[in-house]
């Protein structure tokens, strides 16, 4: 006889509480292992494609992970020393940029020259503010991702994870399958496919728009002479994964510096609006659609939503969950208002079968 649908209730409950404790508990232990998860389920669809080519699992993961790695490490020799130097450089000249921008609006505004005037004090304060606060920030992340992330755990211990879960995902998908309930188990492989669809469109696509728009917008502006485009590229690009806020920040700032440093020099201006407008175009008229799909379930509000909520409540680690966990919520609140559009609750006496 199956369980009572209140003891049923109570155990997913307890399973639910389980989970958040442990990553409440052992948000830093499990860290590594969690970036190794993400890492092999977005790695696992390259592995089945060379399976189906005819590689062994093993030497697809081997291959894979190769790659991976070789990737990893040229980022970190070539490319990231550049981007911290650039957004360093970006702080520092955050008092220069706010000078000059006091200098250009006293020359066409000179009303605003009273020293009492709020829009002068609030100029003159703007560039100590922002290389404090952005000075605290990049020491903040610095030191949070060397307190997590160490060395020890780059090199080593999330490769391995990741290599392990990469060679072993279809078998651990297929023991977790054996283990659901009998009297769920098609529900439940109805809503995890749902949500595993719903990830892997936004997850894995939203990522490889992220990385190509990031290396375009960097390449372009680094092209066309802007101070610190690969920082501005690099912002826009990780932004992009919140749907319109990349365009929207990394426009912004892209156009401000180049005001400051093309001024008078309109075509380079335009060269930069025009980067950015280009960007906007291909990603909404060919890589979103391509890559992520009209419709994945994830509302840009809930996405904030979710990201801010787990990021407070976890830390890094609640960053990471915080996608899946929205997916998952997200997929399972439309499986219960079907199932509430089903119910006697919803259609009353109305929609009785007297039949």
């Amino acid at each position: 006889m199956a369980l009572a649908a209140r003891t049923q209730l109570t155990a997913w409950g307890v399973a639910m509480a389980v989970f958040l404790a442990v990553m409440w508990l052992l948000g830093d232990v499990i860290l590594p292992f969690v970036i190794g998860a993400a890492i092999a389920y977005c790695l696992d669809p390259f592995a089945d494609r060379l399976e189906r080519l005819g590689c062994s699992r093993a030497i697809a993961t081997g291959l894979i992970t190769f790659l991976a790695i070789f990737a990893f490490c040229v980022t970190i020799l070539l490319i990231l020393p550049t981007l911290l130097n650039q957004a360093a450089g970006l702080v520092a000249a955050a008092p220069v940029i706010a000078t000059d921008l006091q200098a250009f609006l006293l020359e066409r505004f000179p009303e605003l020259g009273d020293a009492n005037s709020t829009i002068r004090r609030s100029l003159a304060s703007l560039g100590e503010t922002v290389q404090a606060k952005g000075g605290e920030l990049l020491n903040t992340i610095i030191a949070s991702f060397s307190g997590f992330v160490n060395l020890m755990v780059l090199i080593v211990v999330v490769p391995v994870v990741a290599f392990y879960l990469l060679y072993d995902w279809d078998r651990i998908v297929t023991k977790m399958d054996s283990l659901l309930p009998l009297d769920h188990a098609p529900t439940i492989r109805r809503i995890a496919g749902d949500i595993d669809r719903t990830m892997a469109g936004f997850v894995r696509g939203q990522g490889t728009v992220c990385l190509i728009l990031g290396i375009y917008y960097a390449v372009a502006l680094m092209l066309v002479g802007l101070n610190f485009g690969l920082v501005v590229g690099a912002v826009a690009g990780a932004l992009t994964f919140i749907p319109y806020v990349g365009a929207l920040v990394g426009g912004a700032l892209a156009l401000g510096l180049a005001l400051f440093q093309f001024w008078g020099d309109w075509l380079w201006i335009l060269l930069v609006y025009a980067i950015f407008q280009s960007g906007q175009f291909v990603e909404g008229n060919i890589l979103t659609p391509r890559l992520v799909g009209s419709s994945v379930g994830l509302h840009p509000v809930w996405l904030i939503f979710s990201l801010s909520a787990f990021g407070a409540l976890f830390g890094f680690v609640g960053l990471l969950v915080a996608v899946p966990v929205a997916a998952a919520i997200g997929v399972i609140s439309r499986f219960g208002i079907e199932q509430y559009r089903e119910s006697r609750l919803y259609k009353g006496v109305a929609g009785r079968d007297d039949n």
